[in-house]
């Protein structure tokens, strides 16, 4: 007789282990020490300390938004200038810098701006709690409305740079110009809006040679733009990327002399396909939902505020479910591990109230949607905000005259 096998179920997986995450390399080359090892006035023993760049009397910074180091190495013949200024990345060493946790927009644009890391000017997510009104407060859109100042006190690099007497000029779309993140984040100097992103390059290159001292910002989102709705593998996202190769270079064709410009990024991306097996949806998973009472952040990256008490069975549940599709930890190991800081620097206490008691930095190409609550971001393709090399690594490029 045949004996027929018994069907062996696969082991379920075993929790990631959160020390096994690559922490942003905060003071050794992170978005955050930018500002302050390029412009010598910003210098500090906060940041930076094992980070300095070359000293030019005129420094300008380009960010696309949205353009990955991963990505850039993917696509070399969609963006050639780009590609051949590689080795020049982090200082001459052919590296990337990091973008700081969570790898999104406002906690980035925040961190090069102050040139402080997210645990110290606190914009800590897209989305976080409001300690003070119990209620989600959304960091890029600023809603609900918070008075901007007392959310992030500290002055921007930009304003620290002017009062030392470097001339100042922010270069971007209007719409920006009076925002609460670009208050909070970007504000110093002097602001001029252009809506042709051609005409930014230009006028950025006049902005930096008007005086002997000069630091000017410009910025470029429709990378980012095209990536979150068609993903990275469209022709809207590549043809992007061709344009902001040549945004790149017709601003260093222009540069004046004695001057360094920088073209970096906030964040990468990554492209999460449809189906359950990559989407795990917050809204019809009550295992997910249980003692949860607020599902802050963005799908790659999620601040869980638990209900009083529910805290630790949070933790393990999300452990269990997620297993070996995301980093599951406390705010305190967080803290431990140097997500949002240098490991172990205190939180500041009017910071901390905006961790989630449980934070989820998702790996691979899986997220957690809430398809209910967050419809519009729940439909995305392309994501960001985690701690993978795709979604962290972000070039450093530059140019010198």
């Amino acid at each position: 007789m045949t004996r027929v096998p018994v069907h062996q179920h696969a082991p379920d997986p075993v929790p990631l282990d959160p020390r096994q995450a690559p922490a942003p390399a905060y003071g050794a080359g992170s978005l955050a020490d930018l500002l302050p090892a390029a412009v010598p006035e910003l210098a500090s023993g906060a940041t930076g300390a094992d980070f300095a760049l070359e000293p030019a009397d005129r420094v300008a910074v380009f960010l696309i938004d949205g353009l990955g180091w991963q990505a850039l190495l993917d696509h070399p013949h969609l963006a050639p200038f780009l590609t051949s200024l590689l080795p020049s990345s982090r200082g001459g060493t052919g590296a990337p810098i990091t973008a700081g946790f969570p790898s999104t927009t406002a906690t980035s644009l925040a961190s090069v701006g102050t040139g402080l890391t997210p645990a110290a000017h606190g914009l800590a997510g897209y989305k976080v709690r409001d300690p003070d009104r119990g209620v989600l407060m959304n960091q890029l859109r600023w809603n609900p409305w918070t008075e901007p100042t007392h959310w992030q006190p500290h002055p921007t690099a930009f304003q620290r740079a002017q009062d030392a007497g470097v001339v100042t000029s922010q270069v971007s779309a209007p719409h920006f110009e009076h925002t609460p993140l670009t208050q909070v984040a970007l504000s110093g100097g002097t602001f001029l809006g252009r809506l042709d992103a051609g005409e930014r390059m230009d006028v950025a290159a006049q902005r930096l040679a008007a005086a002997d001292r000069t630091l000017v910002y410009t910025y470029y989102a429709e990378l980012d733009g095209a990536g979150h709705p068609f993903g990275m593998d469209s022709e809207a996202w590549r043809g992007q990327l061709r344009y902001a190769d040549s945004l790149a270079q017709r601003l260093a064709e222009q540069l004046p002399p004695r001057s360094a410009l920088y073209i970096t990024a906030d964040h990468g991306m990554v492209d999460v396909p449809p189906g359950e097996e990559f989407r795990h949806d917050f809204d019809e998973d009550w295992e997910l939902r249980a003692g949860v009472a607020l599902l802050g952040g963005e799908p790659r990256a999620r601040h869980l505020y638990a209900v009083p008490g529910a805290a630790a069975d949070v933790h393990a549940v999300w452990r269990e479910v997620l297993a070996d599709q995301a980093w599951v930890v406390t705010r305190e190991e967080a803290v431990e591990l140097g997500w949002f800081g240098p490991p172990g620097e205190p939180i500041p206490p009017r910071v901390a109230g905006r961790m989630g008691d449980v934070v989820v930095a998702m790996t691979g190409d899986h997220a957690v949607t809430a398809t209910l609550t967050e419809p519009k971001e729940s439909a995305l393709t392309g994501m960001h905000g985690s701690l993978t090399a795709a979604e962290q690594f972000v070039p450093l490029l530059e140019v010198r005259t």
